[in-house]
Parts: C-alpha cells; structure tokens; sequence
C-alpha cells in the first residue's frame, strides 16, 4: 500500500497557522491565505489537501467554510474538511460544493447515532476522526476529555460501516517528534479500516515507517511549514512524483 501524503492546513482567524498540542494559546501563523497555501501544496504533487476549521471546532459550528468551499472549487485535488461539523445540514454544504471527504470528530462519540446515519448515507465520503490523550478520546477541539478508549470508539464506528479514520495522538502534534504508530496500527486493526496517522511527522524516516505499518496515509502540517523537508521529498519517499 502507498502511503497517502495530506498536507495539512489549519484555519484559524482566516489565516493557516499550527498550534502546540493543540492549544490555542500556542498559535503559529504560517500565512495569510488558506486559498494560496492550497496551490502552493498542489503546484508542489499534493494528491490530497485537509482543511481544518479551528474556529469551527471551538465553536461547535462551520466558522470558515466559505474560505474552506472557495479554496476546495478553486483546486483540481480532492480535499477533506474537518472541525465543527454537527448537522446533516453541514454535510451536505460541504459535499455540495467541492468537499471530497467529511471528518466526523467529535459529534461521533456526542452523537454516535448521527455519525451512523451520515455513514449509511455518505459511505466513503465521511471518515472519523479520532483524537486521542492517553488513549482516550478528546473532543470540541481537544478543550475536553471523554472516558472513552480511542479503539473502542473506532470499533464502533466500524460497526457503524467507517471505513476511514484519522487518529491524532495530541502530545505529539506539532511537536516532530515522531508519530504514535502503534496506536495508529491498533486503530487499524480493531476497525479493520484505513487509518490516516496524524500528528508528530518530523523527519522523513517518520513516513516511512508508516509506510511500513501498512497505514493509509499521513497528515503533516509544522514539518513542511517550518522546512523539515518539502512535499516533494515527502512524495518521492512513498514512490510520488
């Protein structure tokens, strides 16, 4: 399996920043334009760009998505939305207008049965995002903890007919110090789906490893953003262009 590379570009205030961890409070501003950070990874081989709304995970609600729906019309790549998601309504204004793939997070351990009808009704067009801290799942943008166990809740979507998660170890986002492998790998196999790892990537043996693993693909944001390497040698090490 070839390891998808999915340059990541995360929302807030209109600009594309990264944060620590994910606070808030340690926010980095990587550039103005969403919109130009998209061509910029589409000139470069991206094959897939994903769009987090950081304001729409805090509020609960779609914040940036009118910035989010120009950028995805304007590319000729397939792109994934998450953060804020709560309604079929949102569903549908995304994937009505140029939206490839929807993340579910956190309404799908607040809402499991909402999460199970979007899954019934949009198969391949949603997958689940699961962002965990000490195994267990966080939600409303990392702000809070649940009691439950990151395989748990992806057995269940499984169950559900989730063929696609996106785990997130949150200590190591935006920290480069390597990605939490085994979990991803333990994802995979209690859902029997394809896993997304995200968060951690620093070096380009990191996406190799995870090529290794068998895992489907690799978000990396602060890697690229502060020059670790560029999207064009993360690609040649999975076989790209």
């Amino acid at each position: 399996m070839t390891l998808t590379i999915y340059p990541a570009i995360d929302i807030l205030g209109g600009k594309c920043v990264r944060l620590q961890q994910g606070d808030y409070s340690k926010e980095t501003i990587y550039g103005e334009s969403p919109l130009a950070m998209a061509h910029s990874f589409e000139k470069s081989g991206a094959q897939w760009i994903h769009l987090v709304d950081l304001d729409g995970a805090k509020a609960k609600r779609p914040v940036n998505h009118e910035e989010i729906i120009r950028t995805a019309q304007s590319l000729d790549i397939p792109v994934q939305v998450g953060g804020g998601i709560r309604t079929e309504a949102d569903v549908n204004n995304y994937l009505n207008n140029g939206i490839t793939r929807i993340v579910l997070g956190s309404v799908a351990i607040q809402n499991p049965e909402f999460a199970k009808k979007m899954l019934n009704q949009f198969g391949e067009k949603i997958a689940i995002g699961i962002d965990a801290r000490d195994g267990f799942v966080a939600t409303e943008g990392w702000l809070e903890t649940s009691h439950v166990l990151a395989e748990d809740l992806a057995e269940e979507m499984a169950k559900y007919g989730a063929r696609t998660f996106i785990f997130t170890d949150i200590s190591r986002d935006g920290m480069l110090t390597g990605p939490n492998t085994e979990a991803c790998m333990r994802i995979a196999k209690v859902a029997n789906a394809n896993v997304i790892a995200s968060g951690g990537v620093g070096t380009l043996s990191d996406i190799k490893s995870l090529e290794q693993a068998n895992l489907n693909g690799a978000i990396i944001g602060k890697a690229l953003y502060t020059n670790r390497f560029t999207l064009e040698q993360a690609l040649a090490t999975v076989g790209g262009e």
